[in-house]
């Protein structure tokens, strides 16, 4: 058994039925979900690195925000390669030691994930 109040908020008078326990109510239909956009086309798998040679992987899922190196750089170790954007924060990215780069993996904008190999010394 339903039962029949009328409200009034803000100066405007509602009429609201209000379905007891143990009654049963057809229940409002939910507006259909939104489709999910279609996921992002899958980045391809980079070439594992030469053997001999250091690589920089992402110390924390990011994104990131830039890189300041380039494919034949040389680098000295602590010298900021990228900025890792992780939890509203800047990570400076750093040389772990001296070298050349040879490959950059990554580009600004681009997320990354923990482990992933962003740059080939």
């Amino acid at each position: 058994m339903a039962k029949l109040y009328t409200i009034t908020v803000n100066g405007t008078a509602y009429n609201v039925e209000v379905a007891e326990a143990g009654c049963t109510a057809a229940a409002p239909k939910a507006a259909a979900p939104k489709a999910a956009p279609a996921p992002a086309a899958a980045p391809k798998a980079a070439a594992p690195a030469p053997a001999g040679a250091t690589t920089v992987a992402a110390p924390m899922p990011g994104k990131v925000k830039s890189v300041n190196v380039k494919n034949g750089d040389t680098v000295k170790s602590g010298d900021v390669l990228m900025i890792l954007e992780a939890m509203k924060m800047d990570n400076e990215i750093m040389a772990p030691a001296d070298g050349t780069i040879t490959d950059v993996r990554v580009a600004a904008g681009q997320t990354v994930g923990t482990g992933d190999v962003m740059i080939v010394m």
